[in-house]
């Protein structure tokens, strides 16, 4: 429209006749990043467009693809790509080449690859870390019940089979079924032609594996629901294969732009070689005098001390080094480095785990990062998802652009677009950080150089995102001004806009790639009371009697802390799980999107303890001392075995929340940030306080027990019998199993919290803050001792357990006056 009118105005100038067609021409603009901008979809709205300021150019249509992708990519990543070429910098500049010569041979590899490795490259099966050996207490007579639907069919099946069968058998019972009940016994279909997908979902199920190892599966089985699969034919995957092939041939033959050509490998020279008999016996000596473990640790040990050994070794050789540095000659010290270096190459591979020490400020040797980073490379993508968050923050470490983890990170980006997602958000939401700016920038600038048809996906994201940002931004100018019911209302109306609608539809959910944010469901979206206004965003679920999708959207508040906690709670899930323990830990997602912004998932059919309670008492101050409440909660959605069934999750999920939030010290645990799901599962939100920051009211701390362990809790782990010792000695049982089994584990939380250090989180400044981590696993005592220290904070927590209800109490009728 709005070109249009410029073209009416144009008409009265006198050399309207020397410009084009309309259609040649269109508008750009510089955005709220600072990026510019060509508005090639003249459809949007210049309140979408968010110009920086109110003033558009008018320009010639780009027909340069090149150019164009340019411009695409600096949009998308928030910050444009003419940045990097004015900064005129050669290690920039050299790195951008490397970078691009690694993106455009993997857009080269994805050239011709048939649908069923798209597909792997694209949605690759989600694989449950480990399986716990109790998943056959939750079988039908040892088998598993799935529910097989027909695409473009109305056709469902139900079968129950080996949680061992893979995905192929299952897909030839399928066909074999449906080919049976429709009288076509004798015709020919080739399983292999078809692939499950979850239904309602971007995730496939397909490849060796046994179906209980697929995520989803695992998840269905242990929380007692139905695994509901669609069997889709491979033309339905080859058609999105070559939608994608087709942007992937434009990237591949778009004009490349003038890059510098890359700097010329540095000389380096030839490791020197001693022939002379008495240097190399003198080095002999050396060796053996100053650190004989240094020899010795060569051999791997598996006992555990390997990793220590090497530790001690290399940091002892340096002080030994520079100590000889005064007595001998400087050519066979130099020689004397180059065999450290070389030892290096070397030195038998360190578990995954253990080599994430030697990223953090200790070891700022390049030598040494390349060979973590050569130990990480034996990761499964679900172990390098577990361990993205720390890797991207000790890229802040690196001395150099170019380096073997900034080369490891984006090779596996784009060798598995989940991991690529997490890798884009994580580096997207710290771009506004001057000190990472270019950092960041030019992977990310690489990244979708080599996953260009990821970009479209990543776009949608971003302009959902800056649609929730407007919102909610209007509904805090408007909260002082109407009341709660007037500003819901409008929030639907804004919501109905057709422009709201279109962004907020129809996307892959930045929390989850699998997850489709299909369908708005308007009047079930709200805002929180909380000072932030925080978005509650519901849709409808694409999966048949599947519960509505909610996601919470922030904006003021820094959730990377959030992140960090709910990561270290999804590894203890897993180590727990190693040693054959599923306490049914929740760690729902979370992600930080930008600068005090990001996404939280809303946990479907729960309610905080609060509401629990308050809904149960006609008056707010009794309510925290209704010890029956939650019992009956629970009573009310299970019914006869199934409440058995909701109380053991009940007792497991608290005994892992009690031991968790114990030993990373997390605080304000009132009522509202406590939650259980029908089935019983009891869950933590809301981490802003860790490592023992409990809030205090004039200097005296509010929370004086070391974990939640109400007699409510007691009530419900003992079924409502007051003398079932038996169930609350299991469960106290189950918390000091959790307890020992994360004590073999210390060393990986601090190294964890540790490489966390740059992220610049309030409560984790230094490596002091890193001390209650230090003294809750008493990591320098012996495991007798540490047992006994954690009893007497389980007696403790029983013991002080009334201030925790007199806290709730207070908590909730401030809730109730609110209301």
């Amino acid at each position: 429209v709005l070109i249009s009118l410029l073209w009416k105005q144009a008409h009265t100038y006198p050399l309207f006749h020397l410009l084009m067609e309309i259609d040649s021409y269109m508008f750009s603009c510089v955005n709220q990043t600072a990026v510019h901008e060509e508005l090639e979809d003249e459809t949007r709205r210049l309140c979408d467009v968010r110009p920086f300021l109110p003033v558009l150019k008018l320009v010639t249509r780009n027909c340069d693809p090149g150019e164009k992708l340019d411009s695409k990519i600096g949009v998308l990543i928030g910050k444009g790509l003419h940045e990097f070429d004015a900064l005129q910098d050669p290690e920039v500049n050299d790195f951008r080449s490397k970078m691009r010569r690694i993106s455009e041979e993997k857009i080269q590899s994805l050239v011709g690859l048939s649908w069923m490795d798209w597909l792997k490259h694209t949605y690759p099966p989600e694989q449950e870390p480990v399986v716990p050996e109790n998943f056959q207490d939750k079988l039908y007579s040892g088998n598993l019940v799935v529910a097989v639907h027909f695409d473009n069919c109305q056709d469902v099946f139900s079968f129950q089979v080996s949680p061992n069968m893979n995905p192929i058998k299952l897909n030839e019972l399928a066909i074999r079924k449906r080919l049976t009940i429709h009288g076509k016994e004798d015709e020919e279909i080739d399983p292999a032609d078809y692939v499950l997908q979850v239904s309602g979902r971007l995730e496939y199920v397909f490849g060796d594996h046994p179906l209980i190892q697929f995520q989803y599966i695992h998840n269905c089985v242990m929380n007692r629901t139905l695994p509901q699969l669609t069997l889709v034919e491979c033309c339905t995957i080859k058609k999105m294969c070559e939608q994608e092939m087709i942007a992937i041939e434009v990237a591949i033959n778009r004009k490349s732009s003038n890059l510098p050509l890359p700097l010329p490998p540095k000389k380096t020279r030839a490791t020197t070689v001693i022939t002379n008999k008495f240097e190399q016996l003198l080095l002999i000596v050396i060796l053996l005098k100053i650190y004989p473990s240094w020899i010795s640790s060569l051999k791997c040990n598996k006992n555990g001390s390997f990793h220590e050994t090497f530790n001690k070794c290399f940091n002892g050789l340096l002080y030994q080094i520079v100590f000889l540095s005064s007595y001998f000659n400087c050519n066979l010290i130099v020689f004397f480095l180059k065999q450290l270096q070389a030892l290096l190459q070397i030195w038998p591979k360190l578990l995954p785990r253990e080599a994430l020490e030697l990223l953090d400020f200790n070891y700022p040797d390049q030598y040494v990062r390349e060979y973590a980073v050569g130990c990480l490379k034996q990761m499964s993508d679900e172990e390098l998802s577990q361990y993205l968050l720390q890797l991207v923050q000790v890229l802040k470490y690196e001395p150099f652009l170019d380096c073997a983890l900034s080369r490891f990170l984006l090779e596996r980006a784009l060798a598995n677009r989940r991991i690529g997602q997490m890798l884009f958000w994580h580096l997207r939401s710290e771009i506004h950080i001057p000190a990472v700016s270019v950092q960041f920038g030019l992977i990310l600038e690489a990244y979708c150089r080599g996953s260009v048809a990821h970009m479209k996906v990543l776009a949608k994201q971003v302009e959902a995102l800056n649609k929730m940002k407007t919102l909610n931004s209007l509904i805090k100018l408007n909260a002082m001004k109407q009341s709660k019911a007037k500003g819901k209302d409008a929030m639907h109306t804004c919501l109905k806009q057709n422009a709201y609608r279109e962004a907020l539809s129809d996307l892959q959910s930045p929390l989850n790639p699998s997850v489709i944010l299909s369908e708005l469901h308007v009047e079930k979206c709200k805002y929180m009371d909380s000072k932030m206004k925080p978005l509650w965003i519901v849709y409808n679920n694409k999966m048949f009697g599947g519960d509505l999708v909610g996601i919470i959207f922030k904006n003021g508040d820094d959730l990377r802390q959030d992140m960090l906690t709910l990561q270290i709670l999804r590894l203890m899930d897993v180590l727990w799980k190693e040693a054959g323990l599923d306490l049914r830990i929740l760690p729902y997602g979370c992600l930080a999107t930008g600068d005090h912004s990001g996404l939280i998932e809303a946990v479907s059919g729960s309610e905080t303890i609060a509401d629990i309670q308050l809904n149960s008492s006609n008056v707010a101050a009794a309510a925290a001392f209704n010890k029956d409440a939650l019992l009956n909660w629970l009573k009310e959605y299970n019914l006869g075995d199934d409440l058995d069934r909701a109380t053991e999750e009940f007792t497991l999920s608290c005994a892992g929340y009690c031991v968790a939030t114990y030993v990373l010290g997390i605080g304000d645990r009132h009522s509202d940030n406590i939650m259980v799901r029908k089935n019983g599962q009891l869950f933590h939100i809301d981490f802003g306080h860790i490592l023992g920051n409990f809030k205090s009211k004039f200097g005296i701390k509010r929370e004086r027990v070391p974990f939640i362990l109400t007699y409510d809790f007691i009530h419900v782990i003992q079924q409502g019998k007051t003398g079932n010792t038996e169930k609350f000695g299991r469960f106290r049982q189950y918390c000091e199993e959790a307890y020992l089994i994360l004590r073999k584990h210390g060393n990986l939380f601090i190294t964890l919290f540790a490489l966390m250090l740059t992220a610049g989180l309030p409560e984790l400044t230094s490596v002091k803050d890193i001390q209650y981590l230090k003294d809750s696993l008493a990591l320098g005592k012996s495991e007798e001792e540490a047992l006994k220290q954690f009893k007497q904070k389980f007696d403790e927590a029983l013991r002080e357990s009334w201030t925790t209800k007199v806290n709730w109490m207070a908590h909730t009728v401030r809730k109730d006056y609110r209301s």
